[in-house]
């Protein structure tokens, strides 16, 4: 069994990394087919040249961005406002935030089209940057809700109170003991919240208007031509800093393990 076992995650890893790493290497082909010419660094050097490109991932980092922390202020608010109800309203208002969890992307992003036309034509304004921007915020906040309030559960109120005891005002405590105590929530909110808002493609799509761009736009309206390997670069870099962050993310849980075991 334990041989079977291994085979059979080998062969889920496989089918999962894979299509990556073929990305990775024909970013390094020579030629614009799947066949092998050569190797080159042509296309990384053709992706840093490319204004377009360059300007939608930009477009996409600085939503990606604003939206993350913007969500995880508000889910993290949201979240202590949850937990302070008591009974079926609790439930209903957690229930109300899964919701946009739990909603098809081209619901939301149709639903949110609708609004920003409406509000557009009564207020004289385009769908754009800001647009784009109060979407990713929507449906980025119920993750970090989603997040934070098992750290507020599993949080000691005796802490706060006896920093309130000891001198503190309200704000003092809240920041460095509640805040401390969610910390690790509202970062793992806020992560999951800017890798959301950088896969971003329907509700962009909605919501954008004619002149915003950002990199999933750009990549598709590129997909109606052959794709440029240009791309196969951009997302081999993609990858590889994702790769980097979650390597620091796991080597500093780790740390933070090893000390609290020596604290205990």
């Amino acid at each position: 069994m334990k041989k079977i076992s291994k085979i059979y995650t080998a062969l889920i890893i496989f089918f999962m990394y894979m299509p990556i790493v073929t990305l990775i290497i024909f970013s390094f082909n020579n030629g614009k087919t799947t066949v092998w010419k050569g190797f080159t660094l042509k296309w990384y050097t053709d992706l840093f040249r490319d204004s377009q490109i360059i300007s939608s991932l930009w477009n996409t980092l600085i939503i990606a961005l604003l939206a993350s922390f913007i969500a995880t202020a508000l889910g993290t608010m949201a979240a202590i406002g949850i937990n302070n109800f008591k009974g079926k309203k609790r439930i209903l208002i957690q229930n109300a935030s899964n919701v946009e969890i739990l909603s098809p992307d081209i619901v939301t992003g149709v639903a949110l089209m609708l609004m920003f036309t409406m509000l557009g034509v009564a207020f004289h304004f385009k769908m754009g940057f800001l647009t784009v921007l109060l979407a990713h915020i929507t449906f980025c906040t119920p993750y970090v809700v989603l997040n934070v309030l098992p750290r507020i559960r599993h949080m000691d109120y005796s802490v706060y109170e006896a920093a309130l005891d000891l001198g503190c005002n309200q704000w003092q405590a809240f920041r460095k003991v509640v805040i401390h105590e969610l910390m690790p929530g509202m970062f793992s909110g806020f992560l999951m919240s800017f890798t959301f808002s950088m896969d971003d493609f329907v509700i962009t799509y909605f919501t954008r208007g004619a002149s915003f761009q950002t990199l999933s736009i750009q990549i598709y309206t590129m997909t109606h031509q052959r794709i440029s390997p240009k791309i196969n670069a951009l997302s081999a870099l993609m990858f590889v800093v994702v790769l980097a962050l979650m390597i620091v993310v796991n080597l500093k849980d780790r740390k933070s393990e090893k000390q609290q075991a020596q604290r205990v």
